[in-house]
């Protein structure tokens, strides 16, 4: 490991699950860390497109610099066994700890065997917000669309865990914890610094983008986390199309095939999968004029990855009326929030021609 980052035998190790995060961990590192070599891990999930574009990411990683150690910590049963073994000596040494989802158990396991005396989060789109306030409020940290639910068993199995992680993320007098951020972060709990996520690595690394003539949409997996009906989402979706020009369709990495299908066979439009994340697929271009979304991380990046070009970004506001009967008592207030926050966006209302 090389000195620079950090005195020897005291890395700095950052633990990422999605593209979106490593590319938050490259930003982090371009703003409070240049020139530090750092220990990247990817807890490698199983969905093939998110491991595609953890792959993409991690290759500009190391033309970063950083060193990237690839975990397939969920390749069977005896998977989360070996990861955290073969971690655990690393996650001792480490004097910081950089970290893209504080929701995930194995983060918060990981979080357990560090005794480092700073941690980093970092952007994992929306759930920074979530994640801020519930620390802030001193409650038991749950993803904000399955707020609302009782804890299953596997919740309570894992209580203990996820208990101490909070305290880990708590700050204390041996503990700097800083949230390194683009979204708006209110209730701010005592201790802890924010710092602005400005994607000032992302603008100097590509682009500016070729943009052309035509609108493009920005997919979103709500349906798959049943938080908005199918049937409502493809209608909203041709109705945005025919509305503004739509001519492209940039897939969400856990949208199903199915349903893209249906997309695409319904609309018409070009379903395009992309291969990094779309903050770096937009500044690289080609991209459209018109870049529209549902409430969702984007309307709060792009803005920021876009600056200086002409590209407006412009979001659609969700429906009641879409939602599912199990969606979580808080998804609308919390949509509305993602919305309703928003700089540099054009707000458009919920289409009318669907339901």
């Amino acid at each position: 490991m090389s000195s620079r980052a950090g005195s020897a035998g005291h890395p700095t190790l950052a633990f990422v699950e999605s593209p979106v995060q490593l590319l938050n961990v490259l930003e982090w590192a371009h703003a409070h860390a240049p020139g530090a070599e750092l220990t990247l891990v990817v807890l490698s999930p199983i969905d093939p497109m998110t491991r595609g574009q953890l792959r993409r990411m991690a290759e500009l990683a190391r033309e970063e610099g950083h060193q990237v150690r690839w975990e397939e910590a969920r390749g069977g049963p005896a998977a989360p066994f070996q990861t955290v073994g073969g971690l655990s000596g690393m996650l001792r040494r480490a004097s910081r700890i950089v970290l893209g989802d504080p929701f995930s158990r194995y983060v918060q396991l990981l979080l357990t065997i560090t005794s480092a005396r700073d941690l980093v989060v970092v952007d994992d789109g929306t759930a920074t917000m979530e994640f801020v306030a519930q620390l802030a409020r001193g409650e038991r940290l749950v993803r904000w669309h399955r707020k609302g639910g009782r804890p299953g068993p596997r919740d309570l199995v894992f209580a203990p865990v996820s208990s101490v992680a909070r305290r880990r993320l708590t700050p204390s007098a041996k503990r700097r914890v800083t949230v390194f951020s683009s979204m708006p972060v209110t209730d701010v709990p005592d201790g802890v610094t924010v710092t602005e996520n400005d994607f000032a690595w992302t603008r100097a690394r590509f682009g500016p983008p070729r943009l052309t003539k035509g609108a493009d949409l920005v997919g979103t997996s709500l349906v798959e986390t049943g938080v908005v009906d199918d049937g409502h989402y493809l209608e909203a979706v041709r109705a945005l199309a025919a509305a503004h020009g739509v001519t492209r369709y940039f897939a969400h990495r856990r949208e199903g095939t199915e349903k893209l299908h249906r997309l695409a066979v319904e609309t018409g439009l070009e379903i395009v999968r992309p291969d990094l994340p779309l903050e770096l697929i937009a500044r690289r271009g080609p991209i459209g004029r018109t870049i529209l979304s549902f409430p969702s991380t984007v309307v709060h990046t792009l803005p920021l990855a876009l600056a200086g070009t002409e590209v407006r970004v412009a979001v659609c506001d969700i429906d009641p009326a879409w939602l599912t009967q199990h969606a979580s008592p808080r998804a609308q207030g919390f949509l509305s929030g993602v919305t309703g926050t928003a700089r540099d966006v054009h707000r458009l209302q919920a289409v009318s021609a669907v339901g």
